[in-house]
């Protein structure tokens, strides 16, 4: 009876790709994984393996006699060049008793003092510091009163000071992370299995993900023996054909991102959900670019095929043009058709999750200490903190201490979808975890360590360094300036941006532009593009990749400009395309100077005209988003096109002059050059400040 490529490839002992090889070998197109094969083509097939095995046979006999003269011929070889070294030794050293030889003088080398280092973390205490010198902490007091420091045996170090004791001491520091340090008790044989592969489901909205979801959850059996859990726990696990695969349910791209800017890098596949009605949308490129960015396989899944409108081929062809070329294009991209409504293809698209899991040969390793990460965390009552844990090393255990991000605890409770205890969970399994301190964030790394006081020194020296990191100064870590550095010194090959536009039109032509920007040793490399502001999303997927955001007549939004200061990411508007094109050619050759740029903080609108004697015009305005500060510059818009161009001079809510009024407030708004207002004109709210490499950092 037909069968599909990694099917028959599975039942043979081989490789899907091995098996692919053979059928270009004996002319069988197959396009590839899901394939089908006749029973003609499978007969051909299991001949040709069969031949490949008699002539191996052959060859293996042809070659039997004469390695065993071979091997003779060898062994007796060797023993006449031993016998003729041992000649020779003998007749150097007889020759050596007769003659003398003047001695030369030796001219000694001065010895090299191996360079001495030691492993430091941050704000290690004076204890600490002496163990790993090796010396009584009493010296290293003694050495901290000298440098004028009043240090006692608890007394926490931070770097600076860390430095300069190595110093007086002779030592090198090298810098480790407390994970580091955990990492090398670890066993470095430590023995591995196989797990299931952790799936997440993308797409763009409207699109069947969440149905699709459904439809998979109804073919789960036998639930209850692997401890699986719900959506409500944001993953869960289903059983098919003997084989377990966990699934996300994260509710947008933000979320996928989140968990890598911290560190966390939970997918192992993608399922990239396309409607075969609408077709690739701009979520759809945005979910592409987060799964290209993290270098997560993707597997296509064309829902919807059951609609009239139904297009499967124009969907492909959109898909392409967005560099994911499937299987029936001649890519690599496994494309499955589906209709999650009417049930059609769900085997078919768990198949191609199975054979795709088994070319990446996922493991983790079993006899060392669980780590995971935190999926979703929330304080319910009665049970107090709780959060969902996706475990990705050793078992997990109740009663095992912990400790997650500055959060530390001991695993009181785990609870299955049943909210059941169970005693244990392996690799890839999704688990509720009672007993932590305090509510960790998202992504956050979920680490079990030998005991509780350990888990707790670790949680405060986290507490201490999230701490000291708040109170250094609010800098961009990843600037335009920075960058050109980076080239300068051949650190980095590409300039990489997160690029927005106002408008299709403009996106097309700035990105064409951009791409032809090519230098001799740099390029630029366009990581995300689309059409609205900047938002949290962009600033984030630009913070795990090195990349700076530049926006095209439009600014970033209120959360993109927080999570922009906190993530420290740079964020570039321009409203002329030389403007833009000029500054990120000058990066690139490293001739950028610092210059006074628009930085677009708010946007408001007109509600009311106010015509005031002796003062003049008064807009009563909205604000809507952001903020609106005294003497920011204000672009007029109308119908989506500026008209107007000025300053604010005065700023008042309820008759008191404000430095500032945030969104969600009304306000009076005076202007240097008094336009032709008109009611529900928008109104842009810039600030215009010097982008320094230094001292504007």
């Amino acid at each position: 009876m037909p069968r599909k490529v990694h099917d028959l490839a599975k039942s043979l002992g081989l490789s899907s790709d091995a098996l692919i090889k053979m059928l270009e070998q004996i002319g069988i197109k197959a396009k590839g994984h899901m394939s089908m094969l006749t029973d003609e083509e499978i007969t051909k097939i299991k001949a040709k393996i069969a031949e490949e095995k008699r002539r191996v046979k052959k060859e293996f006999t042809r070659f039997k006699g004469p390695t065993h003269i071979k091997e003779k011929a060898k062994k007796i070889n060797e023993e006449e060049v031993r016998q003729t070294v041992k000649a020779t030794l003998a007749k150097i050293e007889k020759g050596t008793t007769k003659k003398h030889y003047k001695k030369e003088e030796v001219v000694k080398t001065p010895e090299v003092k191996e360079e001495k280092v030691v492993e430091v973390v941050d704000f290690m205490t004076v204890a600490e510091f002496a163990q790993a010198l090796d010396v009584p902490p009493s010296e290293v007091i003694k050495k901290c009163l000298s440098l004028g420091v009043m240090a006692s045996l608890n007394q926490r170090l931070d770097l600076d000071t860390i430095a300069v004791l190595c110093d007086e001491f002779n030592y090198k520091m090298k810098v480790v992370t407390i994970e580091d340090q955990i990492e090398q008790k670890k066993e470095k044989t430590a023995e591995v299995i196989k797990r299931p592969p952790v799936v997440t489901v993308m797409g763009h909205v409207d699109h069947g993900k969440t149905t699709l979801l459904d439809a998979i959850t109804k073919l789960r059996v036998a639930e209850t023996e692997f401890g699986k859990i719900t959506q409500k726990m944001a993953a869960y696990q289903i059983s098919y054909n003997d084989k377990l695969i966990t699934f996300l349910d994260t509710p947008g791209h933000k979320d996928f991102t989140t968990m890598r800017a911290r560190g966390a890098q939970v997918t192992d596949i993608v399922v990239l959900v396309v409607a075969a009605d609408e077709g690739v949308m701009p979520q759809t490129i945005e979910a592409i670019d987060h799964a290209r960015a993290a270098n997560v396989p993707i597997i296509v899944a064309i829902n919807k095929i059951d609609v009239p409108r139904a297009n499967v081929n124009l969907v492909k062809s959109q898909l392409a043009k967005a560099n994911v070329i499937v299987e029936d294009f001649g890519g690599k991209s496994i494309c499955v058709e589906t209709s999650a409504l009417k049930n059609i293809g769900i085997n078919d698209l768990l198949d191609a999750i199975l054979v795709k899991a088994e070319e990446l040969n996922l493991v983790a390793p079993i006899n060392t200490n669980a780590k995971g990460v935190v999926l979703e965390a929330r304080r319910e009552h009665g049970r107090g903190n709780v959060c969902t844990v996706l475990v990705q090393e050793g078992i997990l255990r109740r009663g095992d201490a912990f400790v997650c991000g500055p959060q530390a605890g001991r695993v009181r409770e785990i609870l299955n979808e049943n909210m059941k205890r169970v005693e244990q969970a392996n690799p890839s399994a999704p688990v509720l975890v009672l007993g932590f301190d305090g509510l960790p964030q998202t992504g956050e790394i979920f680490m079990v360590v030998d005991d509780e006081r350990q888990a707790r020194e670790i949680a405060y020296q986290r507490e201490l360094m999230e701490r000291s990191r708040k109170m250094k100064s609010k800098t961009a870590k990843v600037t335009l300036f920075d960058l050109q550095e980076k080239i300068k010194s051949g650190e980095i090959k590409e300039l990489k941006i997160i690029l927005k536009a106002d408008t299709a039109g403009s996106l097309e032509v700035l990105d064409e532009k951009l791409q032809e920007l090519k230098m001799e040793d740099t390029q630029i490399n366009i990581i995300h593009k689309g059409v609205g502001k900047i938002n949290a999303s962009d600033v984030l997927l630009a913070q795990v990749t090195d990349s700076i955001c530049v926006g095209f007549h439009v600014g970033p939004d209120t959360e993109a400009l927080e999570t922009a200061e906190k993530e420290g990411v740079e964020i570039r508007t321009y409203r002329l395309i030389y403007e833009a094109l000029d500054d990120l050619r000058s990066a690139m050759v490293g001739l950028l100077e610092p210059k006074m740029q628009e930085i677009l903080i708010g946007e408001g609108e007109v509600r009311e005209i106010f015509n005031i004697p002796k003062i003049g015009m008064i807009a009563g305005c909205y604000i809507k988003d952001g903020k609106v500060i005294r003497n920011a510059v204000v672009s007029i818009l109308r119908e989506k096109k500026e008209i107007a161009r000025t300053k604010i001079l005065s700023l008042k809510r309820f008759k008191e002059d404000v430095r500032e009024v945030a969104a969600g407030y009304e306000c009076g708004i005076g202007f240097e050059n008094v336009p032709e207002l008109q009611k529900g004109d928008i109104l842009q709210f810039y600030k215009i400040e010097e982008a320094d490499s230094k001292e504007g950092e």
